[in-house]
């Protein structure tokens, strides 16, 4: 029988666990902000303790260095991938976002592992027909959305889950499952200050040219709109 939760109450909230200082919510943050909602940052990495399944409105998960089973070094993992799936098998907004998609893959029971290479700076993916029609990748209306890529491990498709975009290197960059839990590998919250502290992390040789932040920050604020107006109205 599928778990269920309370219905949402104002009590309840958004939550973003954050894994490293440089990678927070940026542009989300701004988008809840903009519908009325406070979104607070999580930080287990410093002690901070993760929300229960049954205080959250909503999850967001955010990227980081780490890989999804690296529970020796970061013990807090195996409390995400926890918190992930109890998430993940109710009907409550999840966005995990890199590493975070990576979770929520693993917490639907799909492979995570290493890529054939790395994946890093500005970019696309290529919209799927079911990420065009989607209430959520597809409102920018393009066929070839703007990213910003940083990652070097993968996944395989969660068993169904709806594929939503692909690039040349990597054929799984975006799926959804169910009706809002939506995991993207790329990055569309990069504002100008959250590019701004990425700059002194990249790796050598990598980086984040204004006219390309600015393109992902215009389509990127359009998509994490999209996705807490989904939030909203299927709350």
């Amino acid at each position: 029988m599928e778990a269920t939760l309370p219905p949402v109450s104002a009590g309840r909230r958004w939550v973003a666990v954050e894994h490293v200082p440089h990678e927070g919510p940026g542009a989300i943050a701004t988008a809840a902000a903009e519908r009325g909602l406070a979104l607070e940052v999580c930080r287990p990495y410093l002690g901070e303790a993760l929300p229960a399944p049954d205080e959250l409105a909503g999850l967001v998960v955010m990227g980081g260095p780490m890989g999804v089973f690296d529970v020796d070094e970061h013990p807090h993992l195996a409390q995400e991938l926890a918190l992930v799936t109890a998430v993940a098998r109710v009907d409550l907004p999840l966005l995990g976002i890199c590493l975070g998609a990576q979770m929520l893959a693993a917490a639907l029971g799909a492979p995570v592992y290493r890529g054939d290479c790395d994946e890093i700076g500005a970019g696309s993916v290529t919209l799927t027909e079911h990420g065009r029609r989607d209430p959520v990748l597809g409102t920018s209306g393009l066929a070839e959305l703007p990213v910003i890529h940083w990652h070097s491990e993968t996944f395989d498709l969660p068993r169904g889950a709806k594929l939503l975009a692909s690039s040349a290197l990597y054929p799984h960059q975006a799926f959804r499952a169910g009706s809002r839990a939506y995991g993207l590998q790329f990055h569309v919250e990069v504002d100008r200050a959250l590019a701004a502290g990425w700059r002194e992390h990249l790796p050598t040789g990598v980086e984040i040219g204004e006219q390309a932040q600015a393109d992902v920050e215009r389509y990127g604020r359009a998509t994490l709109a999209a996705f807490f107006e989904i939030a909203a109205r299927a709350g």
